[in-house]
């Protein structure tokens, strides 16, 4: 049986993290981790499309968490521990200057992914990090003060056993063999398939500042809109994916959207209207955008109101304005089926929250068994939330590792 000190399961960006930050500051202590497949560090390869998207830059814990709709009271400790800055001085010091993009997200000033995997693979092997490929983990065995890991091809015996595998069917049945609970797994982010005639011939249109609503729920959120071949996408839709995760997933991905495009009320949109109409009486309705949306949603949005291509605003009539407000501030769609990213696949579920001591990141039932990343039942909405996720835990077990 081949002995370790640190075993890291998971090959991943939070395994790389913690093993860096155990090698660093316990010289001489022998890390190693285990990567199921023949390459390491694939979603960080994938992530941001393919810029990957490090962290976000929101500096203050209570602000940080709301991002998290699984998660949110427990990183609120941690983040007081490491959170963004902290991100941003690890990476600086390894030589790796982030920037802040107008949305909040930070990227390597490279625009590539390429530039942290380098980062990890140098670090790993500065710090003497054993990497060993092609060993999926198929049991755990906790025998005194030992942890058993059974690979297909070898038993290896370590102190201390962390697990940062992500979203790992196979190796959450391995937890729950050892008594920890697992919540089911669904898909987190995802995109929402549309047919309906006023968006299937303007996919790539965004509209910038929009409220969306699942109705019959409480679920809602605002910013862009991104509207594809097969549906909606962007921030607004992704959060409202993340934070119904579960209830979307209970419809089956069959509901009912209302999206208000110019996140103002329906009556003050009809005054607007009216304003406008005498302010343009003689020009075409179609040819004059409003609201500062994009053309092409404005003539959809036109026509679905009953308005014809040669309408012209003193010519609108009050049923036609009634109309147009409604397609504007409470247009109707109807949601059949999602869309996954396949390559950044995120989910709702994981290890019980409960089961983990979120000082430590170590497991309630058993000494020396820590997790960290996708792996806890632990999500957030799309922008470089879940990245710091796996800092902040993966930093947090390398501070406490080894002080008992």
């Amino acid at each position: 049986m081949i002995e370790k000190d640190v075993i890291i399961v998971g090959g991943g960006a939070s395994g790389f993290f913690a093993a860096i930050n155990i090698a660093e500051q316990n010289p001489g202590i022998k890390v190693t981790i285990l990567e199921r497949g023949k390459e390491v560090l694939t979603k960080v390869k994938v992530s941001g499309g393919g810029r990957c998207n490090v962290t976000h830059a929101e500096f203050i814990p209570q602000d940080l968490v709301t991002n998290y709709p699984r998660g949110e009271k427990e990183l609120l400790g941690p983040f007081h521990t490491f959170m963004t800055g902290d991100t941003i001085a690890w990476f600086e010091e390894r030589g790796v200057e982030l920037k802040i993009e107008e949305d909040g997200r930070m990227f390597p000033v490279s625009n590539s992914s390429q530039t942290i995997i380098d980062c990890f693979l140098n670090e790993a092997k500065k710090h003497n990090v054993e990497v060993l490929r092609n060993e999926p983990v198929v049991s755990l065995v906790h025998q005194e003060n030992s942890w058993i890991v059974n690979t297909k091809t070898d038993s290896l015996v370590c102190k201390k056993l962390i697990i940062a595998t992500g979203s790992n069917p196979k190796i959450w049945k391995v937890l729950e063999n050892l008594g920890h609970t697992v919540t089911s797994p669904v898909p987190s982010l995802f995109t929402f398939n549309i047919k309906d005639d006023r968006i299937k011939d303007i996919p790539g249109v965004v509209a910038k500042n929009v409220n969306v609503k699942v109705v019959d729920s409480n679920l809602e959120s605002d910013g862009p809109l991104l509207i594809t071949h097969w549906g909606m996408s962007a921030p607004s839709i992704l959060k409202l994916s993340a934070f119904g995760a579960l209830e979307l997933a209970k419809r089956a991905y069959k509901f009912t959207i209302e999206v208000n495009f110019i996140n103002t009320d329906y009556n003050i949109a009809i005054l607007q209207l009216n304003d406008i109409k005498k302010e343009l009486n003689k020009k075409k309705i179609i040819n004059y955008t409003q609201f500062d949306l994009p053309k092409r949603l404005w003539h959809q949005l036109v026509l679905a109101s009953q308005i014809d291509l040669e309408t012209r605003w003193a010519d609108c009539t009050k049923v036609q304005i009634e109309n147009l407000a409604k397609q504007l501030t409470t247009a109707i769609f109807n949601v059949d089926g999602k869309s996954t990213f396949k390559e950044e696949f995120v989910t709702a579920g994981g290890v019980n929250l409960k089961e983990v001591n979120f000082k430590t990141f170590e497991s309630k039932l058993h000494e020396d068994l820590y997790f960290v990343g996708e792996v806890l039942n632990i999500d957030a909405v799309t922008g470089g939330f879940n990245f710091q996720n796996a800092w902040t835990g993966a930093y947090i077990v390398s501070q406490n590792i080894f002080k008992k």
